[in-house]
Formats: C-alpha cells, sequence, structure tokens
C-alpha cells in the first residue's frame, strides 16, 4: 500500500477520485429520496434512477472512444467542470422534471469518467498492481460513501435541497482542482487509439468482451450484480421509510455506513489479498454479499432497531468492494491499454442496462408483491452470480488436472519456442 501511495501521480489521483465520489454519493443519495418526498410513488423513484442508468448506455460508445483518444487527466477534470454547470439548475426549488434532466445530464458525463479513469490507473502503477490499486481506490470509494451519503441524506433533512448542492458543488471544485495538473506516468501511456469510427471502435470494445473466454465469464457475472444493484436502489428508498419507518438522514447513513466494511477490504485487497486471483474475489464476494442482503431484509420480521440495521450495513459494504474490486481488475488485466477506454466503456453501459431493468422490475412489481418478495429475488440473484463465477472456475481447474503430464509439457515446450504475442 505504501509503495503505491508513493508513486505520486497515483496518490494525486486517488485524493481527487475521493473527493469526487463524496461529491457523487451525496447526489446518489438525496436525489432519488427527493424524488420520492415529492411524489410518494415507488415507481417515480425508479423512473428517476433509470434516467440516471440510461444515458451510460446510449453514450457508451462515445465515451469509450473518448477515453481512448484523449489525454484521460483531462478528461476528468472536464467532466468534473460540466458536473458542476450541470447541476446548478437544483439551486432553486425544482420540480421532479429538473431533477429527472439533471440526473440525466450527470449520468451522461460519468459516463465519460469512469472508463476515462479506470483505464488510466494502470498507466501510473503498472498492470502488475491494479489490483492493489483497485483496492485502494475501493477505501477511498469507502469513505467517500460514508461521508458523502450521510452528508446528502442529512443535508437534505436538515437544509433542503439547496444545501445539498451546494456542499456538493463544494466538493465537486476540490476535486477538479486536484486534477487540473498533468501525471508523470510510471508506465509508458496508452498508444493514441487510430481515427477510425465511432461506432466501429466501440464494437471492437464489444467484441473483445464477447470473443474473450475470461472477459464474457466476468460479464455474465456483472449482469447478474448490476439487476440486483438496479433492484437496491429502489427498494432501499422503499425498505428504510416505510418498512423500518427510517427517516431521510437514516437513509443516508445506511448507505454511507457501508463505506466501514469497504474500508477494511479495500484495505485487505490493497495488502495481503493483492495477490489473489480476481476470478476468485468476484465470485466468493457475490455470494457473500447475497446472503448477507437476505439477513437484513428478513430481520425486519424480528427487529426495526435501526441500530441493528447500521451495523449490519457497515459489514455488508466489504462484499460489495470485494466484487467490484475483482471484476475491475479482471478486465484491467485482460485488456490491452489501447482498448482500455471503450472495452471498460461497454462494460459499465452494460451494467448500467442491467441496472435499468432491475430497477424498472422492482419499480413496477412493489405495489404487486411489496418489498419482502423482491428483496429476497435480490439478494438470490447475488449469489447466482458468484455460483455462475466459481463454477466455472472450477471447471477449467479440473479440465487442467486431467491433461496428461506428458501433454502439459508438449504445450509448455511450444509456449517457449514461440514468440511473445504483440498487440498493435
Amino acid at each position: 500500500m505504501k509503495q503505491l501511495l508513493g508513486v505520486p501521480a497515483f496518490a494525486r489521483l486517488w485524493v481527487a477520485a475521493f473527493f469526487g465520489e463524496t461529491a457523487e454519493w451525496m447526489l446518489q443519495v438525496a436525489l432519488p429520496i427527493y424524488v420520492f418526498q415529492r411524489t410518494g410513488s415507488a415507481a417515480t423513484t425508479a423512473l428517476s434512477i433509470v434516467l440516471g442508468l440510461l444515458p451510460a448506455v446510449l453514450l457508451s460508445p462515445v465515451a469509450g472512444v473518448v477515453a481512448d483518444r484523449w489525454n484521460r487527466r483531462a478528461v476528468l477534470f472536464g467532466v468534473c467542470c460540466g458536473l458542476a454547470v450541470v447541476a446548478l439548475p437544483l439551486l432553486g426549488e425544482p420540480g421532479v422534471g429538473v431533477v429527472y434532466a439533471v440526473m440525466a445530464g450527470q449520468a451522461a458525463l460519468a459516463s465519460v469518467f469512469e472508463p476515462a479513469r479506470n483505464a488510466l490507473v494502470p498507466e501510473l502503477v503498472g498492470v502488475e498492481e491494479v489490483t492493489g490499486a483497485n483496492g485502494l481506490m475501493s477505501v477511498n470509494s469507502s469513505v467517500a460513501r460514508l461521508a458523502g451519503g450521510w452528508a446528502g441524506g442529512a443535508l437534505l433533512g436538515f437544509g433542503g435541497l439547496v444545501d445539498v448542492i451546494t456542499g456538493y458543488l463544494a466538493v465537486l471544485a476540490v476535486a477538479a482542482a486536484l486534477l487540473a495538473k498533468p501525471f508523470r506516468r510510471v508506465s509508458a501511456p496508452a498508444p493514441v487509439a487510430a481515427r477510425e469510427p465511432v461506432v466501429r471502435a466501440w464494437l471492437d470494445g464489444l467484441r473483445e468482451l464477447t470473443r474473450n473466454r475470461r472477459l464474457w465469464r466476468t460479464g455474465l457475472a456483472l449482469a447478474f450484480t448490476s439487476l440486483a444493484q438496479g433492484m437496491f436502489l429502489v427498494l432501499f428508498v422503499v425498505y428504510v421509510l416505510d418498512v423500518l419507518g427510517g427517516s431521510e438522514a437514516d437513509a443516508g447513513l445506511l448507505r454511507g455506513v457501508q463505506a466501514v466494511g469497504g474500508l477494511a477490504a479495500g484495505f485487505a485487497l490493497a495488502t495481503v489479498a493483492r495477490r489473489v486471483a480476481p476470478a476468485a474475489l468476484l465470485g466468493w464476494g457475490a455470494i457473500a454479499l447475497g446472503l448477507l442482503s437476505a439477513l437484513i431484509w428478513n430481520l425486519a420480521l424480528a427487529t426495526t432497531a435501526m441500530g441493528v440495521y447500521v451495523g449490519l450495513f457497515a459489514l455488508v459494504g466489504a462484499p460489495g468492494v470485494v466484487v467490484g474490486a475483482g471484476s475491475l481488475s479482471e478486465i484491467q488485466s485482460a485488456v490491452a491499454p489501447e482498448r482500455a477506454g471503450r472495452v471498460l466503456s461497454t462494460a459499465f453501459a452494460g451494467m448500467a442496462t442491467f441496472s435499468t431493468v432491475g430497477a424498472l422490475l422492482a419499480g413496477t412489481l412493489v405495489a404487486v408483491t411489496g418489498p419482502a418478495v423482491l428483496l429476497d429475488v435480490q439478494a438470490g440473484v447475488y449469489v447466482v452470480a458468484g455460483a455462475l463465477v466459481l463454477v466455472r472456475k472450477t471447471r477449467r481447474i479440473r479440465r487442467i488436472q486431467d491433461v496428461p503430464v506428458s501433454a502439459v509439457a508438449t504445450v509448455e515446450g511450444c509456449r517457449t519456442s514461440s514468440p511473445p504475442a504483440t498487440s498493435t
């Protein structure tokens, strides 16, 4: 961990990411609650979440190509400035339509930010250190979730949306300032992508995701985890405000306190677990996340004491971080640097698509089935995602063990005599 933070460029990106994600969490918690308060409808809240996800799908071709063709640090700085401008209409007392528009604009800019930032990390620390670097980024995300989630809910409850946006703009300004100066890279920057048509460049990233077995397995797991996450975004608000009888501040606290477990998991990933296979992190993390979620959703039958849920939500943050770091490390280590932006963008677009489906399903069905059934389904989807990864991994290990020693020697001999693969 000290070695990674000793890289000045990565350390600065790390701090900038903290402030950027803190600002993001402030809105991510406050705006759905604001919509739910104004409308009293879970379906309307689901629509606001969908509008916050849809641009990531529609803009995937552009976002990935921008991350590959332009200076990634400059892209991050420009996105921070754009996010501040887009949020300005919320300084009044906006109607639901204005909130929808702002959430869509924020999501459009975020669709560029995420692939650019994650494609930049290997350039700053080297591919062999991406799991540790992602672990440290997860530490940031966890603290940012705690600070931003609590601040978003508390400011909305005590001061209203204007106070939320004022704090959001101040925090975002710090992130932009940290990204204004160019980075000094440890490894060579990715070659500039050829000026091919945007759609063709995006299709190249899509083909890489579908043809690479390693990425295909990761993508399948991400589809299921994103479906579960989309359901959670809607059901969480209903669960806290209606089932537990909590307040806006309680909702912000429960979203934010997941940072405690995430913080511990992030430090572990950056130190003792930095060499664990990303697929194992993804599989076991998803199963643990599903089982803990099932415990939380069904515990309301026994108690609604908020202190109990603070502890459980703090615990569930750990497997959430493990899942994110495992999937991201799989993609970063399997993709050539010059195509990393478009592949990551395509992956994020797929995640947004399945999150959208999950949010729509939850918003539509919650009035019919009630939240209890859907919450159990949501937890089960996480378990299915983890099982898919681990079963495929086990089968591959068994196939390797069944190969005769002579055949392995022959294959190894062929590898030794073959020229190293190169990327173009």
